[in-house]
């Protein structure tokens, strides 16, 4: 028409181009939301806003969301999370990595599960471990338990009149040289009358002390001690392994006050779950708290069971303060079980599964766990038709391999049972033995040994199995405090029972010797100050806690 084009708009095209149009828009605010919950977690630390897109790294209600504020603003590196990933960064990628997993090397971290069994020539086999570089070295910032050490019987005594040790300002807690265990530093707050310094002490590194105030009680006043560990009633004639005090070198412990610590249990659960070293520990508390019981008839064991080494497990109630300490004894913290491999039947051990008794540790106010000598006998070290995972029998399974899979199956079963607004986990480390001319079935002494080591240069190396603890234990998401007694404990070669561990010297023979467990009164005392120097810091981080 008279040479003009005519342009004919159809609505079928506009509303085609329409919907294109708002496509590419919706496309592009999806990826910009993707980029955004991906990225806001390093910057942004508002629970109400990071819970539209993690709901399970925040609390439910106003009441957590108060109590976990209260935690956070305390010391973000404290006692209650003394081993929380060191930045937002870690965090993010230790959830990522659901309980951070590890693989076949012992280094390297990757996803829930290693590679599964590789079947080879009709076997299942283990699967080789690819070389990886070493991450940074662990470093496990806490509180300081820096306390006066006077007999007071207030636990807090003299706190808000002196600096909790030394007063140093705070620094960074970084890696020494050496040892995992040179790196553990206790961090506390000072009290705001010194001026709201901090205070860096590692509680783990000292030395032992002769102190005439101890023991903390006497064999003939406490009944619950059993005969392996009653070095006294068994002759022993030298009784200076009950009187040596742990004292770190830049701050003071608490003394352990049984009636303080009966009240902080009041209604509550304190379970042991471990090894005959933790029933050592367990035992010890035992003779400790009872101290502050003067009618010993109202503390007894819920199933009228005398201790022995064949129950699995014990509830003793104290009565007026309506508590419980409980032991239940795994070796492993896994299964133990039984397989038919050809015409026979073997032991196994389930490194996939949690001991059955696993249930009954549930709903605990505080857990200790422990797990070592064990992984160290003949058919754990050799591994031979001997680990058994997803079904499958291993004809040859690394140790220490074995060990990190069997403590990421504890860590699971820890994060997904245990609520840590309610309960208080510890994993208590490796206890020496000191064995010479043999080990404990080949003619191994301790025999004679009346002082402890006072030379740091004398001591071992630490194990590299408790390398592998504080790994799995700093990519769980529940916090659990790691008690570190291994350095302490070597240092005491003379706090074994040795030949007096059961019945009279006399019927004793020196190639029958205890030098892995403890004498009682003895070292497993200075382990439960530890315990109690913790939560006496907890209770001042959180009052009410």
């Amino acid at each position: 028409m008279d040479g003009k084009r005519v342009w004919i708009v159809k609505p079928r095209r506009i509303l085609l181009w329409g919907a294109a149009l708002t496509g590419s828009l919706v496309l592009g605010l999806c990826f910009l939301t993707v980029n955004a919950v991906i990225v806001l977690p390093e910057w942004i630390h508002f629970p109400g806003f990071m819970g539209l897109f993690k709901k399970s790294e925040v609390f439910e209600s106003t009441e957590d969301n108060e109590y976990r504020g209260k935690m956070q603003t305390s010391f973000s590196n404290s006692l209650l999370y003394p081993l929380t990933l060191n930045s937002s960064a870690e965090k993010e990628e230790g959830h990522t990595k659901r309980l951070g997993a590890f693989n076949d090397n012992i280094n390297e971290p990757i996803g829930l599960r290693t590679s599964p069994p590789v079947k080879k020539n009709g076997a299942f086999m283990a699967p080789s471990p690819s070389p990886s570089p070493s991450p940074n070295p662990l470093v496990i910032p806490s509180i300081n338990t820096t306390v006066n050490a006077s007999s007071s019987p207030s636990p807090t005594a003299g706190i808000s009149g002196s600096i909790l040790g030394p007063n140093k300002p705070r620094t960074e807690v970084g890696h020494i040289e050496g040892s995992s265990r040179d790196s553990v530093k206790m961090l506390a707050p000072v009290p705001k009358a010194m001026g709201g310094m901090m205070t860096l002490c590692n509680i783990f590194d000292g030395k032992w002390v002769l102190d005439n105030s101890y023991p903390l009680y006497r064999t003939r006043s406490c009944r619950f001690i059993d005969e392996a560990f009653d070095c006294e009633a068994n002759g022993r004639p030298d009784l200076d392994y009950m009187k040596w005090r742990w004292q770190p070198r830049d701050c003071n412990l608490p003394r352990f006050n049984a009636t303080d610590m009966l009240e902080q249990l009041r209604g509550k659960r304190l379970v042991f779950v471990g090894d005959s070293i933790n029933r050592n520990q367990w035992e010890s508390m035992l003779c400790l708290l009872s101290e502050a019981v003067p009618d010993k008839r109202r503390v007894y064991e819920t199933h009228h069971r005398r201790i022995t080494k064949g129950k699995g497990f014990y509830t003793f109630m104290f009565m007026d303060y309506h508590c419980t300490i409980e032991f239940y004894v795994t070796h492993f913290l896994v299964q133990e079980g039984k397989v038919r491999i050809g015409k026979r039947r073997r032991k196994t051990l389930r490194i996939d599964r949690m001991d059955k008794a696993s249930s009954k540790w549930k709903g605990a106010d505080i857990l200790i766990f422990n797990s070592a000598h064990w992984w160290t006998h003949s058919k754990t070290s050799e591994g031979r038709n001997y680990y058994e995972e997803g079904g499958q029998v291993y004809p040859y399974f690394d140790v220490l391999l074995a060990f990190r899979r069997a403590l990421m199956t504890w860590a699971s079963w820890v994060d997904t049972h245990v609520d840590p607004r309610k309960t208080h986990v510890f994993f208590r480390s490796y206890s020496p033995s000191h064995f010479w001319g043999g080990q404990w079935n080949s003619g191994g002494r301790c025999v004679g040994e009346s002082q402890p080591i006072f030379d740091d240069t004398l001591v071992g190396h630490y194990p590299v199995q408790m390398k592998i603890v504080e790994e799995v234990i700093k990519q769980m998401k529940t916090p659990v405090t790691f008690l570190n007694i291994t350095k302490q404990t070597e240092f005491r070669k003379d706090g074994h029972p040795s030949v007096y561990g059961r019945g009279s010297v006399e019927n004793k023979t020196l190639n029958s010797q205890d030098c892995s467990h403890w004498c009682l009164p003895g070292v497993p005392d200075s382990w439960n100050e530890l315990l109690y120097a913790f939560l006496v810091l907890r209770k001042k981080a959180i009052p009410g806690s």
